[in-house]
């Protein structure tokens, strides 16, 4: 199927319900990867325990990688719909939020590699040898922390793309303001998590994170069962001709 302006003109809901697909996988690959997977092997704290739930369960973190890299591989096609879909409202916006988004999804995709570096410190290969498991234990929960706070920077990004997505479906009338404020409540608040995580670890809070669970839960529903109000959208495409 080729992607033009001219197939989004003819059947945008078809796009914004493909984006809505993709975009509830996200959701779901990520709670997967964080929530029922990370969440469980790793013991903050303490890096014997983690290292030892880790290896006892090592394909569980190794699909729990691949769910995140399913993640990132469905966010491509997702914000270069969304591009098409917030075009008409303001076009140098469009193109602004997805330059965040693909600096986001650069980062965390980058990211992973401190997943598997916290794996392969607890391998049996030779050259790991010349350290004790101790320090092997170490290396793997550094390298998670690591991961921690690269996946906080990464959504530093995310959260401008929240902002002006919010901006943009607030301002677009063909989607409901509501889910525009909704998407600007979860920038500010993927924003304050992520500095608190630099600035002040201890303030960084996962509760701080649900209200940008709703919105985007929201935001894909939406787009996967209403999409967007066609002659609204029609009409702004025509004014920006």
């Amino acid at each position: 199927m080729k992607l033009s302006l001219k197939n989004f003109e003819d059947s945008p809901q078809l796009y914004a319900r493909i984006a809505g697909i993709l975009y509830l996988l996200i959701i779901v690959a990520g709670i997967f990867g964080e929530l029922m997977v990370r969440s469980k092997l790793i013991v903050y704290g303490d890096a014997n325990a983690t290292a030892n739930n880790i290896m006892n369960s090592e394909l569980l973190w190794r699909m729990s990688i691949s769910a995140d890299l399913v993640m990132q591989i469905c966010d491509l096609p997702v914000m270069i719909i969304l591009y098409y879909l917030l075009k008409p409202v303001s076009k140098k916006l469009a193109l602004l939020n997805l330059s965040f988004n693909l600096i986001q999804t650069a980062v965390l995709v980058a990211n992973k590699l401190n997943l598997l570096a916290a794996l392969f410190f607890l391998g049996d290969a030779e050259y790991l040898k010349s350290f004790s498991p101790e320090q092997l234990h170490t290396l793997s929960y550094l390298s998670i922390k690591l991961h921690d706070f690269g996946f906080g920077i990464g959504l530093i990004f995310f959260g401008f793309v929240c902002l002006i997505e919010g901006y943009l479906l607030f301002n677009s009338n063909y989607f409901p303001k509501t889910i525009g404020v909704l998407m600007s409540i979860a920038g500010i608040c993927y924003l304050a998590n992520s500095f608190a995580l630099i600035i002040a670890p201890q303030l960084s809070s996962i509760a701080l994170l649900m209200p940008c669970l709703i919105a985007e839960l929201s935001f894909s529903l939406w787009l996967i069962f209403k999409g967007v109000n066609l002659p609204i959208w029609k009409n702004s495409v025509r004014k920006n001709i």
